[in-house]
């Protein structure tokens, strides 16, 4: 059993861990138990501002280190990820409350990008133009962008840090990482390894607390070139704004409603079983999980019977515990969220198929039922509104063009999936959806080698594969002009 002192400094700049400058501490909590783990550094502004100084004095060093070393520095972390993945996949778990073989996932998922970044590192490519003038020689070339401000959120504390961090340093930017407030022990960890991995002082800088504070102070300084920012549609339109002035580059991943189309043709055993995975999972919080599902009427009773015997079967609980498929949600404020969508549901003629009330299996924690809703209509909060919770709202259709056209029927356009075996209906469909990701019999397309990102108002930019790491560079142009 891990345990933590009762403080714990949380600010890395210049290579120093550090108490807040103004002295002040915040708890963090287990979601499942609500106990105090320890108390962290309670950040603001001034300590953003001296990341930021030592970030922007790091850079040029950085940068001007070969690909290969940099690519060696990133291989290291990946290494010390692996090696410790059982203390840090714990300590996720106990801050955030998935259960531990999720964290697991996440960890090794959190290490690929690592891997995949300091592979990258030695690929990133410029271009040489063949002219149309004799005495012109032209050229690109890819320049670090400089200093980034990496905002993370806590459903993914771990793969969040990592999908920004090892392709910003793989270019050769700097970086002033702000984590959720709710998960800062995991970002103490991977900036630990960072630190041990060899990354020179100044390069990473983590600042925990006021999100408000860090988060302005970010956007308002100079120095910072890049905001990059996964989290809710609400906060990207902020950034976006705040960021005009200095017209500042964004990569921002943002919210999503992803439906999932279940066609008659299916494998209904596996269908169900991914829809539960992807639902479920991390009870619910996830951006790409299943929001909506979109059933054809000629399977709807099957399916049906299906899915809510597999749900009613999922077994709520500690993370930490054996056997657990599902934990809690990360506070009171999610819970009490679920629950007002399935109440609006409901009364809206809505049935519930399981679940549909917070779990009364213990006294503490932030838990809800896993839940099935069916016979939804389009006019319910949980069809419109990004859930993430553990409700999984059932509607039928008729045809393939209906199913289409209900589940484009949204603002967000981060993940869509559908199941067929019918491989014209899979070109057609994939075609067709308005969404940055497409799953066909999948739903857990996030790998570290492929490009990840919405469409829309779910953000803008990609993250992942060879196109994340342009994210973080601007493409020098260069005409030189030569005697023949």
């Amino acid at each position: 059993m891990i345990t933590f002192d009762n403080y714990v400094p949380s600010i890395y700049i210049n290579g120093r861990w550090k108490s807040a400058s103004s002295r002040k501490k915040t708890p963090v909590r287990n979601p499942a138990t609500w106990d105090i783990l320890t108390h962290v550094s309670y950040g603001d502004e001034v300590d953003t501002k001296n990341a930021i100084e030592a970030a922007g004095e790091a850079k040029e060093g950085w940068a001007s280190l070969s690909p290969r070393k940099r690519s060696n520095i990133l291989y290291r972390a990946y290494q010390l990820m692996e090696e410790n993945a059982e203390r840090i996949a714990a300590v996720l778990t106990m801050e955030q409350g998935k259960p531990l073989r999720e964290a697991k996932g996440e960890i090794k998922s959190a290490a690929s990008f690592l891997l995949w970044y300091a592979e990258e590192a030695n690929r990133l490519y410029g271009e040489w133009i063949p002219s149309s003038i004799e005495s012109k020689r032209l050229s690109v070339i890819p320049q670090p962008v400089g200093v980034v401000g990496a905002i993370t959120p806590w459903n993914f504390p771990a793969s969040m840090i990592t999908r920004k961090v090892a392709p910003a340093l793989a270019a050769g930017c700097t970086v002033v990482l702000k984590p959720a407030s709710e998960t800062p022990l995991t970002a103490i960890e991977i900036v630990k390894i960072l630190e041990k991995a060899g990354v020179p002082d100044g390069v990473v800088n983590l600042v925990t607390g006021n999100s408000a504070k860090i988060g302005d102070a970010l956007l308002h300084h100079e120095a910072v070139r890049l905001i990059t920012f996964t989290g809710s549609t609400e906060v990207g339109k902020h950034l976006m704004r705040e960021s005009a002035d200095q017209v500042k580059k964004l990569s921002l991943e943002l919210g999503g409603h992803a439906p999932i189309i279940i066609f008659a043709d299916a494998d209904l055993e596996k269908a169900a079983e991914m829809t539960l995975a992807s639902k479920f999972r991390n009870s619910g919080q996830t951006c790409i999980c299943a929001n909506r599902v979109y059933v054809e009427d000629k399977i709807w009773d099957n399916f049906k019977k299906v899915l809510v015997e597999k749900v009613e079967a999922m077994r709520l609980g500690d993370g930490l515990g054996d056997d657990v498929d599902m934990g809690p949600l990360i506070n009171e404020g999610a819970t009490e969220k679920v629950h007002e969508q399935v109440k609006d549901a409901v009364a809206k003629g809505a049935e519930v198929a399981c679940g549909g009330n917070i779990w009364e299996g213990t006294d503490k924690g932030h838990y809800y039922l896993p839940t099935v809703l069916s016979d939804v209509r389009n006019d319910m909060l949980v069809m419109k509104e990004e859930t993430f919770g553990p409700i999984l709202p059932l509607q039928s259709f008729t045809s393939e063009e209906e199913a289409i056209r209900a589940a484009n029927d949204s603002e967000y356009g981060l993940a869509a999936y559908f199941f067929t075996k019918n491989l014209d209906r899979s070109v057609r469909v994939a075609e067709k959806l308005d969404y940055g990701i497409i799953g066909i019999n999948d739903v857990f397309p996030a790998v570290a080698e492929a490009p990840f990102g919405g469409i829309k108002q779910s953000g803008i930019g990609k993250e992942g594969g060879h196109h994340g790491i342009h994210e973080y560079v601007e493409l020098k142009y260069i005409s030189m002009g030569i005697e023949n």
